[in-house]
């Protein structure tokens, strides 16, 4: 007989410890925050070897100019957790640092990017965006005696120059998040790449089943009441997921929430069923709405046609946008489309088509 992973067997010991009588139907959730997908929980369940490596890299010992570091894997692998949780905690060790978390797809350009990343270490309060230019948030940075970390989550649709502009400040370290790495590097120009070469790279792979049943089981842990989680179907979550955290997330969230709202005594993996296609509605609504507002445009102009072709497509984004980003951050914009899901293509270049995978657009 296999034995049972410690941590799965404490885990299912946690859910069953909490008893509830069986009238109080409408108290399924205990705490919201931990059915969110940017909740960073206390402890990181097997990822104990990736966070030890991004640790070493990120030592205090190190820190006279941390490496720049390129955290890459598919989606729904805990890029961005695992690395706010190790510098949540490094920040707690160090007096002298700062870090701050800019989401790309929302702020792209190298001014946006600069102003963002100021206001989250706390050095940019006072600045407007507009008006503004970016060497005098660079000079702030230089200035300061800090060392600071800037977390560049969805990396391959930031322009080259913004990488640069930072790169070059001596007391800021960058950390790429990226789903392929390697079409990320070909992407950037001679400059860009040279030196993001000599950037430390971490990789994290999908989840096993019983890894994703783990993590989610420490959330029913923390978010709910366990005893009204039925057996297999925390499993079953995992199963359907299929390695993606923020599937699996959104697949228990949207159960407890259906449980609670109707009063049922238990989620099931019947309930499961049930609301599996309002889940994924859920995370692609999710990714719309990160979407900066070139990204959207296009991804909404897709949707709206329901397929069209590469060069009809081209023309009705520079009718439609305010200042038209290049044919080659467009295709950058794209290609991340594609990778969630959102979009899907088709042919060679000249003769791609564009369709949307996503018919929820304005609902």
């Amino acid at each position: 007989m296999p034995q049972t992973d410690p941590l799965s067997l404490s885990l299912r010991m946690a859910r069953s410890f909490h008893r509830i009588p069986a009238s109080i139907y409408h108290t399924m959730i205990t705490d919201a925050r931990a059915l969110r997908p940017e909740y960073v929980p206390r402890d990181l369940h097997h990822r104990d070897g990736q966070i030890n490596h991004l640790s070493s890299i990120l030592a205090p010992s190190a820190l006279d100019r941390t490496e720049d570091i390129c955290l890459f894997g598919p989606s729904g692998v805990g890029k961005t957790t695992i690395a706010k949780f190790v510098l949540d905690q490094l920040e707690r060790e160090m007096l002298d640092l700062r870090w701050g978390y800019v989401n790309c797809m929302r702020d792209n350009s190298a001014s946006a990017v600069l102003h963002e990343f100021a206001r989250e270490v706390g050095i940019g309060a006072d600045l407007r965006r507009e008006g503004t230019s970016r060497s005098v948030v660079i000079d702030r940075l230089r200035d300061r005696d800090e060392q600071f970390i800037a977390v560049l989550d969805e990396v391959a649709v930031l322009d080259e120059e913004t990488l640069l502009a930072l790169y070059e400040v001596p007391n800021v370290s960058l950390i790429c998040i990226t789903i392929k790495e390697d079409q990320w590097m070909t992407s950037l120009g001679q400059a860009a790449t040279s030196r993001m070469h000599s950037a430390a790279t971490v990789q994290l792979d999908k989840y096993s089943h019983a890894e994703l049943t783990d993590i989610l089981d420490a959330r029913v842990v923390h978010g709910l009441v366990s005893s009204r989680v039925a057996d297999g179907a925390v499993e079953y979550i995992a199963d359907l997921a299929a390695g993606d955290a923020r599937d699996g997330i959104a697949l228990l969230r949207r159960a407890a929430v259906y449980v609670e709202n109707n009063e049922i005594r238990e989620l099931t993996t019947e309930v499961v069923d049930a609301i599996s296609e309002d889940a994924r509605r859920d995370v692609l609504k999710d990714r719309v709405r990160s979407l900066g507002t070139h990204q959207r445009l296009l991804w909404r102009i897709i949707d709206e046609a329901g397929e069209l072709d590469s060069g009809t497509l081209h023309a009705r984004y520079e009718d439609r946008a305010n200042s038209p980003k290049s044919k080659s951050s467009r295709r950058r914009y794209l290609e991340h489309l594609e990778h969630y899901d959102l979009i899907e293509s088709a042919g060679s270049t000249r003769g791609r088509r564009y369709r949307s995978t996503a018919s929820f657009a304005h609902n």
